[in-house]
This record gives structure tokens, sequence and C-alpha cells, in this order.
């Protein structure tokens, strides 16, 4: 068994631990962070959950709304090429250089370095693409675990951030329930050597800002969200999930602001359906030799070992 996978089934059993003498007991909501406030209830988000979109922010219906795919197939962004919309009007210049750049690698038919396929962590947003996540609800504490197993968020509940947050990979993260709402605020991303906010390059600066709303909703209430992802990302074929599902639907609305990169706040939302499948496990850096470029990724290397 490897290192990571024990350590990620024993982060599930401390945190199935922990939910079963927690129970059904409602965790102290709180208005802003720090601020807590009585609360008859905690929304149960438990269970993994799939995005069954390849590179997919969901566009608002209105308003700023994310950098989209210019190449197109099938009607929809084509995800074997990606080729970021530069024209998109929350671009500063720098940033829409940037974009126009990572499309032009991808236009003549090479692919370009991304935390995916370099194996190195996301951040956020960038990590809101990736099929899967489970939630794991805590008193003090909510820790997200995403499809590779080793993409792990911690966010800490009803705290006020760090006065001076040391950057790290998923930045400094607080939440507190709004209601029926989990809302985590994260600023503190580290800038590392392949960072942006999306598949097309988008960069980011230290100022990023992200807001994060997660509410359970009917499907229903859904379609509209999904339908625009439809449109815009194409889907996943392997991504597990009952098509005929019309129950309730887990529904990420975020928003990003970065005033180095970004004209104006912008948003989007993800929307999460009930995943049917097993965990699935991806050891990115097993081979570090890239079939698609003929080359070694650039995975994270560590000085000295750990242990």
């Amino acid at each position: 068994m490897s290192a990571w996978r024990r350590d990620f089934l024993w982060l599930v059993m401390v945190a199935a631990a922990a939910a079963a003498a927690w129970g059904q007991t409602a965790a102290p909501a709180a208005g802003p962070a720090g601020s807590a406030t009585p609360s008859t209830a905690v929304p149960d988000f438990s269970g993994i959950w799939a995005h069954p979109y390849l590179t997919g922010f969901e566009p608002p219906a209105a308003g700023p709304g994310p950098v989209t795919n210019r190449s197109r197939r099938n009607g929809v962004g084509n995800f074997q090429q990606l080729v970021g919309d530069y024209t998109n009007p929350i671009l500063q210049p720098a940033a829409a250089a940037a974009v126009k750049k990572h499309g032009e690698i991808s236009l003549a038919g090479m692919g370009y370095p991304t935390p995916s396929n370099q194996c190195w962590p996301g951040g956020v947003p960038y990590v809101f693409w990736d099929f899967l996540m489970e939630m794991f609800q805590q008193p003090d504490k909510i820790t997200m675990v995403y499809r590779h197993g080793n993409e792990i968020r911690h966010v800490r509940l009803n705290e006020p951030h760090a006065s001076r947050a040391t950057p790290s990979w998923y930045g400094d993260s607080v939440g507190h329930y709004e209601g029926d709402t989990l809302v985590i605020d994260t600023v503190g991303i580290k800038i590392g050597p392949f960072a942006m906010v999306d598949m097309y390059g988008t960069p980011h600066s230290p100022a990023l800002h992200v807001v994060e709303r997660y509410r359970l909703i009917d499907y229903a209430d859904a379609k509209d969200a999904m339908a625009r992802n439809a449109k815009e990302n194409s889907r996943n074929p392997g991504a597990d999930f009952d098509a005929a599902y019309r129950g309730k639907v887990l529904q990420l609305h975020f928003t990003v602001e970065d005033e180095a990169v970004f004209t104006m706040p912008w948003t989007a939302t993800i929307t999460y359906r009930p995943a049917v499948g097993a965990w699935t496990d991806l050891i990115c850096s097993e081979n570090i030799h890239e079939y698609y470029g003929g080359k070694d990724s650039a995975v994270p290397r560590a000085d000295k070992p750990d242990f």
C-alpha cells in the first residue's frame, strides 16, 4: 500500500469516527468569520459527489464569468485543445496575454504544463474542475478530498483568518454556516511554478480571494446551471453518476477576485450530483514520463526526504 493511500485511509477513518461521535448534533454557525451565532441544524453534505464535465466551471446566467474555451468540438469546449478566450473583459492586459500564449501553444498541437499534468497541488479555484469530491464535516473543521486523494483541503470553522496568513497550496480557508449554506472564505494561496485559476492558464497573484457557498438544492432549481454547463463543457465519459437522478444536488457558487489579474470580481458554479461508482485511485507521479509530450513531468521534488 502506498504511503499516500495509507494516510488517506487513516484520514477517512478518523473523520468517520468523529462524525459518528458528532452524530446529528448541530455545530455552531456563524455570521462573519469568527462571530458564532446559534443554529438549529447543519446541512449534511456527506457522500461522494460527482462533477461529470471536463475543465468545467459553469458560467453564470448573467454578469462576469470565467474564461471559456474558444476551441469548440460538437458545439462545446474542446478538451483536447484548450484555447482560453483572452478577450473576456474580466482579464487585465497581462492576464489576457498569458491566456493567449497558452492558447497558441495548444493550437500548435502541443500541451502546456498545468498543476494536473505536472502533479502539483491545484489550489483554489483550479481544483474545482476535478470529477469527484468528498466532504467530511466536523464541529470545528471541514475536510475536503478530491479525486486524486492527495488533493486535500482543510477549512477551520468559526475562526477568523490569520492576521498574516502563511501562503499555502490551498490557502488559509475559514468557514461558517449561514442557515442551509456553508460559506468558505480563502486567501493566502501560494504561487507555484504552474499557478493558474483554470486550465486555460489564467494566472493569479498573492491577492487572490475566493468565496465559496455550498448548498443542497432541488434538481429543478439547478437545471439552468447544468444546462449552461452542458452547452459550454464537454462531458467526462468516465464520470459515474446516475443520469436519471432527480433528487437533491450539491451546488457550489463561488466568487473570485484578484485586482492584480482581473478587472472585476467574477462568479461561476459547480453542480455536483451523487456519485454511483467507487472512489478512484490515481497516482499522478508514479510514472513521470508524459505519454503525450514525450518528456518528463516537472513533479514536485523535496531536497531531502521527510523520513
